[in-house]
């Protein structure tokens, strides 16, 4: 089969953009079925969106630990009803709960 240029519009921006035979007879060669929606330009812009989703703020509550009731700082907003422990007894809490496997 021999591929000739072909005229595409970009989803994103609406202009068009020349999608050549080579880049055709590429997708081919990979089982690529379906076209190329964005021009280059709009391609490289979602991929650095892509490479670098937003970034999110850590996050740091003061709370007082619900088993010895000292105050800590956790990095998570605690849900209501539920416990919130310090580092220490957080890790006590843990390693116990590894020893009756």
């Amino acid at each position: 089969m021999e591929f000739q240029d072909k005229i595409l519009n970009c989803v994103d921006c609406g202009a068009e953009f020349v999608w050549t035979a080579g880049e055709q007879l590429f997708f081919a060669d990979k089982n690529f079925k379906n076209e190329p929606k964005r021009c280059k330009a709009c391609k490289a812009k979602r991929a650095t969106r892509a490479a670098s989703p937003g970034v999110r703020e850590r996050v740091e509550t003061q709370a007082t630990c619900s088993a010895c009731g000292k105050e800590t700082t956790v990095p998570f907003r605690p849900t209501q009803g539920r416990p919130v422990f310090c580092k220490e007894c957080f890790q006590q809490r843990k390693f116990a709960g590894a020893g009756g496997l």
